[in-house]
């Protein structure tokens, strides 16, 4: 049976894959699992809940919300935030743990459930195995008094915007700035912190209305925020997902800077004032070679994960280091955040080029990407890909291909149905070649 937890939560369709009655289930045993009696505070555990605008967002909050009352757990009901305005709010507020709603960069139908610890820490895989394990088990409802009491939380945007705003080591005053918030959990939160910060502010991708998120906007589609940043004369575009744990940046000339020059930019800054812990970033194995090239010649160490902002915090957390994330745009500020925040990673970024003075297209080339090329491979059979032979023996090949200059990796996608083929090279052209021959291998090796 596969494993239910993904990389990032419990994913699919919702009330197709991701049923009201399995959202009960897991608050249940969530509650089981996270309630931890020896620190608690109250008389009762305590758990904050957050989602995204998505409509089935709805009636799977109200199924979390039962689930956790009827264990036992006070229930507060955030409403519509981004995933690291919950992990800070289950810090700031003493919750036991907390629950976010969201598919993240996903199509509108689809949608999921993580739950974070105490402090706002993502859970590592041993305790998902655990709630999955608890799961259709029998257990004792609360009763009387033991009832779980549900209530709302009308200030979480204010105490999350403050917090943001208050980590920046310099104001945005005189910068133009246009951000996406692809009509998802940001879309109030994000132009808010910007204007606070000093920033003049252009939202687009803001008036959601359950349907609409990541829909031809946001951190997967920057067409529409280089097109705005062009039109209104700005000096940056930043673009979030869904719920806003991402962040990717358009420069004043149309050029995207993606989050391993962000990294880049950051580390630097970093590294700069002091605050690069160790002098080590840590990155996963879908990094650009050109950003380990540049840590390098700036006498940064580089630590390699597994793809996954969980991987990358887990990593961050057992080495005390402070700057992680992934190209996709998941940046880690373990100074300020528990997990990878958009709104807080936009921030820093324009906080670089004011303090600086440089465009940020100009500070984007801290960095030389090398040409790489992604395929994805859907309709096929994932869970083979690590052991056949037919792929190890063509990754072979295409490494021997590529030589010291490039590089291959063939993954499975932790949330979609579908094979990830990454190859890298100093000509795009030669990328390319060598990713359609492994991607027609993988088709058919696994379909």
């Amino acid at each position: 049976m596969a494993r239910l937890f993904g990389t990032d939560g419990v994913r699919g369709v919702a009330g197709r894959d991701l049923t009201a009655s399995l959202a009960l289930d897991l608050s249940i045993a969530a509650a089981q699992v996270l309630a931890d009696d020896d620190e608690r505070v109250g008389p009762r555990p305590l758990a904050v809940v957050g989602r995204d605008p998505r409509a089935s967002g709805e009636f799977l909050e109200a199924a979390v919300v039962a689930g956790l009352a009827s264990a036992g757990v006070d229930a507060v009901r955030l409403g519509v935030l981004p995933t690291p305005a919950v992990a800070h709010l289950t810090d700031e507020m003493g919750a036991d743990f907390g629950v976010m709603l969201s598919a993240s960069h996903n199509p509108a139908p689809d949608n999921g459930i993580k739950f974070f610890a105490r402090g706002g820490h993502k859970l590592p895989d041993a305790v998902e195995d655990e709630i999955e394990s608890r799961l259709g088990q029998p257990t004792a409802h609360a009763v009387g008094a033991d009832v779980g009491r549900v209530s709302e939380a009308t200030d979480g945007a204010e105490r999350y915007v403050r917090h943001v705003v208050a980590s920046l080591p310099q104001r945005l005053d005189g910068l133009k700035v246009v951000v996406d918030c692809a009509n998802g959990a940001a879309h109030e939160v994000a132009p808010e912190a910007l204007r606070r910060a000093g920033a003049e502010v252009v939202a687009i991708g803001d008036q959601p209305n359950g349907l609409n998120i990541n829909e031809g906007c946001g951190s997967t589609h920057l067409d529409a925020l280089r097109d705005a940043v062009r039109e209104h004369g700005a000096d940056a575009g930043l673009a979030h997902d869904g719920d806003a744990d991402r962040c990717l940046a358009v420069a004043a000339d149309g050029s995207v800077v993606d989050g391993d020059q962000i990294l880049s930019v950051l580390a630097l800054e970093l590294q700069e004032s002091g605050h690069l812990a160790d002098d080590t970033l840590v990155v996963t194995v879908m990094s650009n070679l050109g950003l380990k090239l540049a840590m390098k010649q700036a006498g940064i160490k580089v630590v390699e994960t597994p793809v996954g902002d969980r991987y990358v915090l887990e990593a961050m957390r057992a080495g005390s280091y402070s700057l992680g994330g992934e190209q996709s745009g998941h940046v880690v500020l373990l100074e300020h955040a528990s997990t990878g925040d958009g709104l807080l990673t936009g921030l820093h970024l324009l906080a670089a080029v004011s303090r600086r003075g440089l465009a940020l297209s100009e500070l984007a080339k801290t960095m030389t990407r090398l040409p790489q090329v992604l395929v994805n491979v859907r309709g096929v059979d994932k869970s083979r890909a690590k052991t056949s032979v037919e792929i190890a023996e063509a990754v072979s090949a295409a490494e021997a291909d590529l030589g010291d200059s490039g590089r291959v990796l063939i993954r499975p996608s932790g949330t979609e149905p579908m094979v990830r083929v990454m190859v890298e090279a100093t000509a795009e052209a030669h990328a390319s070649e060598v990713a359609d021959r492994l991607a027609a291998v993988v088709k058919s090796a696994l379909g």
